[in-house]
C-alpha cells in the first residue's frame, strides 16, 4: 500500500496526502479526518521518507567504516554490530558508507546530503579531514577513537598508550629485556592512525622507562603478514624473548611464525597485547591482553550520538576504555640462554623503529 491508494480512495491528491501527514501545509480538519479515516481502514504505515518530513529527520545515522576492500577486523565488526543493534534499540537505521581510499565520494555524500541525522565515524587519525569537515558542516557525530586535540568533540576510545605500556611492565616484570611492538601496517602508522600513533609511543615510553631494549615493527593486518613480521624481528633483533602487539588480525601468523622459528610459548617466548576477547581466546596458549570492549564501546558512541541529536547544545562528552590486562597463558618468565633457539645471540639493550621515519 502506498500514498498514492491513500489519496485515491480519500478523493484527494498526493499532494494533500503528503501535506497531511507532514505538516508542512494546512490542510482542512475534514479533509484530515477522511484522509486519517483511509489510513487506519488500510492499515497504511508511512514511509521512513514521510517519518522524516513530518519530524524534519531521516531517523538514519551514518557508521563511517575503513574501505570496502579491506577486511574488517574482529574489532570492527564488533564496533559494526553494536551500533546496528543499539540503533534498533531506539528505532533508528544505520547507514554504511565506506571512506579512504576511492571511497571519499561515499563520506561526501553522506555528508553533503544529509541523508543522516548523525554519524559515528570509525578508525579515526590524529589529524582527522571528516572530523573537521563534519564539525563544519554542524553534523552531529561520535568519533570511535579520538583526535590529537578531541576538547569540544563527542567520542570514545580505549588508552592504548596506557595499555601498551602496562603491556611492557608486565613482561618487563617476567625478566624480558628484549622487547618488540607489533604495530598496525605501516601506511596507517605514517597516516597519523590514533591507535598505532598511540601505541607507538606508549612502548617507547615504558621501555625508555624499564631502561629495557624495544623495536618497533609494523604488520600487515593478515596472517601472512604476521609471519613476515616475526621473520623481520627474528633477523633483525635476534634477542627478542617478547612480543607487545595491537594487530590482532595478525595474531594467528605471529604464532605461526614463532613456531616455525622453533619457539614454544611461553617457554621460550612470550607475548602480550590490545585486543578483542575472541582474538585472545583463540590464540594458543591463550592471550595475555587487554581485552578491548568493542561491544560496549559501540552501543556508547550510538547512545552518545542520541544524546547529541536529543540536545545539540550539550556540552561534549567522552569515554576512555582502560581495560585490565587479562594474565592468560601466553607469557611467562624470560627463557635463560640455554633455552632458546642456538641462532639466537643477545644484542644490547636500545630503542629502535623498524620503520620508515614519519
Amino acid at each position: 500500500m502506498n500514498i498514492g491508494e491513500v489519496a485515491r480512495r480519500s478523493g484527494v491528491a498526493r499532494s494533500t496526502v503528503s501535506y497531511a501527514l507532514s505538516g508542512k501545509r494546512p490542510v482542512s480538519d475534514q479533509t484530515r479526518r477522511r484522509i486519517q479515516q483511509v489510513i487506519d481502514e488500510l492499515d497504511y504505515r508511512p514511509s521512513a521518507t514521510a517519518r522524516a518530513l513530518k519530524e524534519g529527520r531521516t531517523r538514519t545515522v551514518g557508521l563511517v567504516i575503513p574501505p570496502a576492500d579491506a577486511r574488517l577486523t574482529s574489532m570492527q565488526l564488533g564496533f559494526v554490530a553494536s551500533v546496528v543493534e543499539a540503533a534498533a534499540r531506539v528505532d533508528l537505521d544505520v547507514l554504511l558508507s565506506p571512506s579512504g581510499g576511492d571511497h571519499d565520494g561515499s563520506f561526501e555524500r553522506l555528508v553533503g546530503g544529509r541523508r543522516v541525522d548523525g554519524v559515528i565515524l570509525m578508525e579515526i587519525r590524529l589529524r582527522d579531514p571528516r572530523v573537521a569537515s563534519l564539525a563544519q558542516t554542524q553534523t552531529p557525530f561520535v568519533t570511535i577513537g579520538r583526535v590529537a586535540e578531541p576538547d569540544g568533540t563527542w567520542w570514545v576510545d580505549v588508552d592504548y598508550a596506557t595499555l601498551v605500556g602496562q603491556c611492557v611492565e608486565h613482561l618487563v616484570d617476567l625478566g624480558h629485556r628484549h622487547i618488540a611492538l607489533v604495530n598496525r601496517p605501516a601506511g596507517m602508522v605514517a597516516a597519523g592512525y590514533g591507535p598505532g600513533r598511540r601505541a607507538r609511543e606508549g612502548f617507547a615510553e615504558a621501555v625508555g622507562r624499564r631502561a629495557v631494549s624495544g623495536s618497533e615493527f609494523c604488520c600487515e593486518d593478515d596472517i601472512a603478514g604476521g609471519e613476515r613480521c616475526v621473520a623481520e624481528i627474528l633477523a633483525a633483533r635476534p634477542a627478542t624473548t617478547a612480543i607487545v602487539t595491537v594487530n590482532e588480525a595478525a595474531l594467528p601468523g605471529v604464532q605461526r611464525g614463532l613456531e616455525r622459528a622453533g619457539h614454544e610459548i611461553p617457554r621460550t617466548f612470550s607475548i602480550a597485547g590490545v585486543a578483542a576477547d575472541q582474538w585472545a581466546q583463540e590464540f594458543r596458549p591463550p592471550l595475555s591482553a587487554a581485552d578491548v570492549p568493542a561491544l560496549e564501546m559501540g552501543a556508547i558512541a550510538m547512545d552518545l550520538l542520541v544524546e547529541r541529536l536529543a540536545d545539540p547544545d550539550a556540552p561534549a562528552r567522552h569515554r576512555l576504555f582502560v581495560p585490565p590486562i587479562s594474565l592468560r597463558g601466553s607469557t611467562g618468565p624470560a627463557p635463560r640462554p640455554s633455552a632458546r633457539p642456538a641462532f639466537l645471540r643477545p644484542t644490547s639493550p636500545t630503542w629502535l623503529r623498524e620503520t620508515a621515519e614519519d
